[in-house]
Order: structure tokens, then sequence, then C-alpha cells
């Protein structure tokens, strides 16, 4: 009997993504017992007190004034030159790098980190991200043909590890002449943390030393997918793009850019890849490169998110519009953040170094075990392989008081 077809690479466990099978456990949950009966903290989007999906009326106000066309024509590959420039000002602000830039659409912020994983890194090489990482990551270098290795996120004292980072840097710098390392932040997925200025310093400095041997090529992938949520200010977590500044040829940096969390756009998978680079050549090797890759995995993306993202970005009052709306809802989400780290202190709940957006994650022993526990007090959350993320953007304030003991008691009984 013939029991495959598939070509040897493109077979893969039978099983569902873990995310959206607990997330729909949740729901199937909130039918029965109604959702203030229940804490559905698996999902990784806005949500608001009565856990129904936010979508910032600046936003889709904009979009339905759209004409048809403007939806649903072709886009150009490498995405509408308008856009690309709006993506510009959207990602930097004031601190757009003095450097080389050039920018690719991609679908959504995944669409970026395959651009990047792909184009540069060779068959076979090892990735360096931290211990505590978002799984897509994985599923992109693996169905590549790519590995990942890791460094421990964090040191005794709660802040980026670097230590561990340059050993794993080094090793990986003695093994293979290209080195390609991915930083989620600012506000990492998922646990919360922000690289400081300071952090970046040291390195970038590691890099600059790295590349004096000059077979030596360094890529820094940076997936800023949460940026619209972090920070106090505006603009106060994006300082450190201009450490990107004059940096040696051969470290490029590659910014994953989305509209899914700071424009409430999830379905829209639109977003780009832009690279930073202080080489003209290299910026244009990467749009061609790019490009091409674009053409061969989804050809252009999505029309109507660029036209949205460009005429929003493009009009102060509608700028200004979006950016109070949005504003008002990342003060809901520090709150329900501060609810959650507040009752995780008072009782004692060890839970990972938070700083902003949308998730807090709890180290534990059996992830699946305390998740599983959980949900007999209807708190859902999502395993990882080191402990269980909870999804502050999705769970009001009142309910982020209540779960840190349901997974106190979960962990005390399970671990």
């Amino acid at each position: 009997m013939i029991t495959s077809m598939a070509a040897k690479h493109a077979i893969w466990p039978q099983e569902e993504d873990m995310i959206f099978n607990l997330s729909k456990r949740a729901q199937i949950c909130e039918k029965e017992k109604g959702k203030e009966n229940v804490i559905n903290a698996t999902i990784g989007a806005l949500m608001d007190d009565e856990g129904n999906l936010i979508t910032l009326k600046s936003v889709y106000d904009e979009y339905k004034n759209l004409d048809n066309k403007q939806i649903a024509a072709y886009a150009q590959i490498a995405g509408q030159s308008d856009y690309i420039e709006a993506v510009k000002k959207a990602c930097f602000k004031e601190f757009m790098p003095n450097s080389s830039i050039r920018v690719v659409a991609s679908p959504g912020g995944s669409g970026s980190i395959k651009l990047a994983v792909f184009n540069y890194t060779e068959n076979q090489e090892t990735i360096l991200v931290p211990d505590w990482y978002w799984g897509p990551y994985k599923i992109i270098c693996e169905e590549i043909n790519r590995n990942i290795t890791n460094y421990e996120l964090f040191n005794k004292e709660g802040n980026f590890n670097f230590e561990s980072f340059k050993k794993q840097f080094m090793d990986l710098s003695k093994k293979q002449d290209r080195i390609f390392s991915i930083f989620n932040t600012p506000a990492h997925n998922p646990t919360g943390y922000t690289v400081s200025d300071e952090e970046w310093d040291k390195i970038l400095n590691l890099c600059k030393q790295t590349v004096k041997d000059t077979n030596k090529k360094i890529t820094l992938f940076v997936d800023v997918a949460y940026i619209d949520f972090s920070g106090k200010g505006a603009n106060d977590t994006r300082r450190f793009f201009k450490k990107f500044e004059n940096l040696p040829e051969n470290i490029l940096i590659i910014i994953g850019f989305s509209m899914s969390k700071g424009y409430t756009a999830y379905g829209m998978r639109s977003g780009a890849c832009l690279c930073v680079s202080s080489n003209k050549d290299i910026a244009d090797e990467f749009y061609y490169s790019c490009s091409h890759s674009a053409r061969a995995n989804w050809s252009n993306c999505n029309r109507g998110a660029m036209e949205l993202l460009t005429r929003i970005i493009n009009d102060e009052e509608k700028l200004k519009r979006y950016e109070d709306e949005k504003n008002s809802y990342k003060s809901v989400l520090k709150e329900r953040a501060k609810a959650f780290v507040d009752e995780a202190r008072d009782i004692g709940l060890d839970i990972l170094p938070y700083r902003d957006g949308f998730f807090v994650s709890i180290p534990c022993k059996n992830p699946i075990k305390v998740c599983e526990k959980a949900i007999e007090s209807n708190l859902y959350t999502i395993p990882l392989k080191m402990g269980v993320r909870f999804a502050v953007c999705a769970v009001n304030k009142e309910k982020c008081k209540i779960a840190p003991r349901i997974l106190k008691e979960a962990i005390d009984l399970v671990d």
C-alpha cells in the first residue's frame, strides 16, 4: 500500500500547530461556560476586555475608503515605491540610520524572516537565537535545511546574558564564516524583554571585533514586530537604530517590519524586510536577492495594505489619529501587564524579566502538564520548551490579577 507521495524533505510530524490548537480549545470552553468565566491567554493579538479582537478604527476607516482597484490590483514585486518609503518612516521614525537602506515587501514579519534566512545563510549552516524564542524561527529554518543553536537569554541579574551570547557567537564563528543571529526586540516574544542601548553596544562591538577577519560575514536580523507597543513614549525604544550607522561592510543589519501588531492588521499579511548597510552595492544586492525570492515564493504582497500604510504615514492628521488611538490601547496593555507582574511578585510566582509587549513568560519544568492543570481552572496558556507563555494582550486587567495564582498552584502541583 502506498502511504506517502510527498518528497522526503516535505514530510513532517502530522500534528496541529500547538498555539492554534489550544486557542481552539479555549474558544470551545468560552462557548460552553461563557467568556467571563474563561481566561484565554493563548492569542497573540490585542483583545478588548470582553475578549473580542481590537481593530483600530483609524486604520479600518481608511481601509474602507480605498477604491476597490487600489485593493484588487497587483503590487510590484518588491512593493510599491511609496509603500517602501512609508515603511522606512513607520519603522525608523526620526531615528533612520544614515546608511544605505533598501526595502522589499513581505507577507507580514514572517515573510521577512524567510527572506533573510534563505538569502543570508548557506545550506546546513547554523543560526544563533536565544533559548527563549518564537517557535516559527525554528520552523522556517527547518524548512530550508538550516539549524538553530541557543544562548541563554538572561543572566542571574535578569538582564541580557552577553557572556552566554558571546560564547555561542564565538563558537559559531570558529565553525563557519557566516554568522546569522536573530534578535526579537523591543518587546520580545515570548518574554517581553527589550535589549537596552548599552547591551546593543556590547553586541555590536563584538561583531566589529569579529569582522576584522575579513572572511567573516555577520548578519543581525532584528525582528521589531512589537515595537509600536514598546517603551513609555512614542519613539524611545527606536534610538538603537542609529547604532547601525557606519558599521563595517561585512556586518549587515536586516530588520523585519510588520503591520500585524502595530496596525492590528494580522490577516492582511503585510510587512517588509529592510537592510541597513554602509555599502551601497551590498544594499542593492539585498534588494535584488530578496526580490527574486519574493517572486519565487509569493510573487507580490497585499496591495491594499500597502496603500493603507502609505496613506496613514503620509498624512499628518491621519497619522495623529492613528497614533492617539494606538497609544490608548498601549496604555491598556501596560496596565494589564502591570497587574499580572505585580500579582506574580506578591504571591511569589517566578516570571522572566518583562519590559514591554504582548507576553509574559513563566519558567517551569513541565510546561505541558502545567498548562493542562491550569485548564482545569479554565485558564488557557501556551506551553513552551522551558515554561509557559501568558498573553497579557488578550486578557483584561481583572483576569490578569487572577491568573498568576492559578499558574502558581499548577506549578506547585506539577513541578
